[in-house]
């Protein structure tokens, strides 16, 4: 099964982009994205960013992760 994950570009060199996913960082092929922005939400699935998030699903997402949080026992604070 393979996961796609929520990312911010912390840095863009043409097609190329560093992401930071929860402090990590790695390098995606941003070519599918129109426009990446630096600070853009983008949706990464094998070494490509496929979907740039607006704030609305960058807020969804991070409500669900502090829930999945608290439900492992992970208090989410």
């Amino acid at each position: 099964m393979c996961l796609a994950v929520p990312a911010k570009y912390v840095e863009l060199q043409g097609t190329a982009a560093t992401i930071s996913v929860e402090c990590a960082l790695r390098e995606v092929d941003v070519s599918l994205i129109e426009e990446p922005r630096l600070g853009d939400f983008v949706l990464v699935h094998a070494g490509f960013a496929i979907h740039k998030w607006d704030q609305s699903e960058v807020d969804e997402w991070e409500t669900i992760r502090r829930g999945l949080e608290v439900a492992a026992g992970g208090g989410g604070g």
